[in-house]
């Protein structure tokens, strides 16, 4: 019987088409569906397979991730919790449970929660409705606004409610109905979450947290009703102190204490071993039935009509929600950080950590980062609109009779920490690149040289230019110092911001620490105003990269790396974070690659992040059907940046695990040019071959690119740099694949029953 080998291509990330992946002009699809399907050429169409029995077949899975709008608009409003939810992944390699860094990380994850709810908040029921429309002049020729201000204020306070209410069924909305389309993939065979750990990612049912995310997102949806609950209840004990609303605000407390104790509590309840047990939803459901009746009786509560002074300054209690809420994430990032340098000492990878072992509370960081900004930018924004263009800071005193529009002060030190952010974390990456450029110039002339070393003179200036691709694709590796001056920064906002919980802004500081006269505090409120200008520019600059990425294929690869790298990992510690495809993408081409090789052998092809995708496919396979299979990454970033990112996970020892596995019949390919992939089995150090020994060290292979610096006789212009893309049309893929294919010969056969 003739066994045949099926070369099985999966792209990166941005996509492709299966015509591009294939290099064949009419293609049909032979399983999957529109979002991910397997395509294999059209047979009487061309050249559709190889001679020998040699057959090809593309997975495309480019569509789980949705199209530029909707990665834009992710990358803008769920930027947060999508970093919060990267933040335990990132953990360092000690070969436990990671300790107290998944509990931190869930306890932060819910604080950006509470900040989405209290900076919606902010808008709608402090501004509008407490501060902006009992005053006249604020809802003048507003008629939008004036049937609130001939309301009492419940009734205005409790419409006003809604609108946070539906900023989280938003978000309830959006986790419900990408689970349905692309998470929760029915497992195959062996992938049933009877055993294994969650430390590891070879495990089954690893990539099938469907309950997990289920268990989350309710929590997280009482977290946030049980903070506008707490809010609305505050301000109406400020107007009336009744026991009834003493009462309603001791269960609004309890409701998120049990939400806090929920989170520190592991998902899933097993007793057995080591074991990925089932996820335990005791408690979730009756938490969520309480959170919501709750909200209804505090609505009701302060929907009840008074006739209190008019309101002056801020919703009573908000400002200090913010400060509290700051303080409370100054101490997680703190402990965060002790935990990790903790475990980074344990950790048997520290060697090859990407962000000095610190990608955990870096990520923490950022998303708490990126909550605030947006946050004082849409308070400020809104603020700023309705008292008709003027930033409310001290700098500028309210005009008589005007509402006072003030923010919480927290928002003010975010916009100064923002900008102060922005330009010492730029100022730090341009002398990194500026400081390193002679040295990635030094090592790219050694490349250069070895690889061209007697160019004719017309070709001088082609080789310059190669040189400094090469030069440029080894930028990476130097910007970790960025990286750490951002978590210093971070780290001295967020615990200046929690000043305020003693009252003191920006400006007060100013004056306090060197007792300034009033031009110091008058530039320091314009600085506060260029923050919150900075902030917004970098939500506009979001949305022009969307608008630019429909043009420029460039744009539009950036954009989706940032998307694909983000959403790779299941949502374990967010469930607002943007839908995880691989949760589809491993179990569906697993399933494949089984039927496949129940016909004969695979070679699985992986390009770039379908490198990644591949290796946890590997590493979910039945045993019986790995002797069938064979590995071929190419501009992989596998080692570059998932073992050095995420070592707990995707580290050294699990890379060599997936070359025992398959046998090492595992072949890399790599450029120098490549600012993406690299050497698998070692560091990637430009202008030097990997040294490793043993079966690894035969993994790597090196390609030139590009083939010669001058016109061949039969040509016009010399051979293109092709830097990451496309790796298939190189000669020394075709080798490869072959060299695979005959590798896989001896083991096509299937095993005998009993054996």
């Amino acid at each position: 019987m003739t066994h045949e080998v099926v070369e099985l291509r999966v792209h990166g990330v941005s996509g492709t088409s299966a015509e591009a992946l294939l290099d064949h002009p009419v293609v049909i699809r032979v399983a999957g569906d529109d979002n991910a399907g397997f395509y294999r050429p059209r047979p009487g169409f061309g050249i559709s397979d190889r001679p020998g029995g040699l057959k090809v077949e593309a997975y495309r899975w480019g569509a789980l991730t949705a199209g530029a709008t909707v990665r834009t608009l992710s990358l803008l409003f769920l930027l947060p919790f999508m970093l919060a939810n990267l933040t335990v992944w990132t953990r360092p390699a000690t070969g436990g449970s990671g300790g107290l860094i998944g509990p931190l990380s869930r306890l932060l994850a819910a604080t950006v929660t509470a900040a989405y709810v209290l900076s919606v908040v902010g808008v709608s029921i402090d501004l509008v409705g407490w501060q902006c429309t009992p005053y006249h002049p604020c809802v003048r020729h507003r008629g939008y606004l004036g049937w609130l201000a001939d309301m009492p204020l419940g009734p205005r306070l409790a419409i006003l409610a809604l609108v946070p209410i539906g900023a989280l069924r938003l978000l309830w909305w959006l986790g419900e109905r990408s689970a349905r389309a692309f998470e929760a993939f029915p497992a195959a065979r062996g992938q049933d979450r009877t055993s294994g750990g969650e430390d590891r990612i070879d495990r089954p049912g690893f990539w099938n947290d469907a309950l997990v995310v289920q268990r989350l997102r309710a929590i997280h949806l009482a977290i946030g009703l049980g903070t506008l609950t707490t809010l609305l209840l505050g301000a109406q004990i400020h107007l009336r102190p009744t026991v009834v609303g003493y009462v309603f605000l001791a269960l609004a407390w309890l409701l998120l204490t049990a939400s806090v104790v929920l989170l520190c509590l592991p998902a899933r309840a097993s007793s057995e071993g080591p074991g990925r047990g089932p996820v335990d939803l005791r408690g979730v459901r009756p938490l969520r039935l309480a959170a919501i009746g709750l909200t209804l009786l505090a609505l009701g509560y302060t929907a009840i009509p008074l006739e209190p002074e008019p309101p002056q300054g801020q919703l009573p209690g908000y400002e200090g929600a913010v400060a509290g809420l700051v303080a409370a994430q100054a101490a997680l990032l703190v402990a965060l950080v002790v935990t990790t340098v903790h475990q980074r000492r344990r950790s048997h990878e520290r060697h090859s950590s990407l962000l000095s072992g610190l990608a955990t509370p870096v990520l923490a960081a950022a998303s708490i980062a990126a909550a605030y900004g947006f946050s004082a930018a849409l308070v400020y924004r809104v603020a700023d609109f309705l008292d008709r263009g003027e930033i409310p800071n001290p700098a500028r005193p309210n005009e008589p009779g005007a509402p006072p529009l003030e923010p919480p002060v927290s928002y003010r030190w975010a916009a100064l920490a923002g900008l102060a952010a922005v330009m010492v974390v730029a100022a730090v990456a341009i002398w990194r690149i500026l400081a390193s450029r002679r040295r990635r110039r030094r090592l790219a002339e050694r490349i250069v040289r070895r690889d061209f070393p007697d160019p004719p003179p017309e070709a001088v200036p082609r080789r310059s230019t190669v040189r400094e691709v090469v030069a440029r694709a080894a930028v990476v590796e130097q910007l970790r110092p960025v990286f750490v001056v951002f978590l210093v920064l971070s780290l001295i906002g967020v615990a200046t911001v929690a000043l305020d919980l003693v009252g003191i802004g920006p400006s007060d500081l100013s004056r306090r620490l060197a007792r300034t006269d009033g031009t110091a505090t008058t530039n320091l409120a314009y600085a506060t105003d260029i923050g919150i200008y900075v902030i917004g520019l970098v939500a506009a600059g979001i949305l022009v990269i969307g608008l630019l990425s429909y043009r420029s294929e460039g744009t539009r690869r950036t954009v989706a790396v940032i998307w694909d790298l983000g959403t790779f990992w299941p949502r374990t510690v967010h469930p607002f974070a943007p839908p995880c495809y691989a949760e589809r993408a491993v179990p569906e081409l697993a399933k494949r690659v089984t039927a496949l090789a129940d016909q004969g052998g695979v070679i699985l092809s992986g390009h770039s992040h379908g490198s990644v995708l591949a290796a946890a496919t590997l590493l979910q396979l039945p045993p019986e059907v790995v002797p069938r299979v064979a590995l071929l990454t190419h501009g992989s970033p596998l080692h570059r940046l998932y073992a050095r990112l995420c070592p707990a996970f995707l580290g050294d020892r699990v890379l060599c695990e997936v070359g025992d596995r398959v046998g090492w019949r595992w072949v890399n390919l790599w450029r120098d040019t490549d600012p993406i992939g690299g050497p698998v089995f070692s560091a990637h150090r430009p202008g030097q071959q990997p040294e490793v020994t043993g079966p690894a060290g035969s993994v790597d292979r090196r390609l030139r690119d590009p083939q010669a610096v001058t016109v061949s006789t039969d040509d016009t212009v010399p051979p293109p740099i092709n830097q990451h893309w496309p790796y298939h049309t190189d000669p020394g893929y075709e080798a490869a694949v072959r060299e695979l294919a005959g590798r896989l010969s001896p083991d096509l056969r299937r095993p005998e029953p009993g054996r």
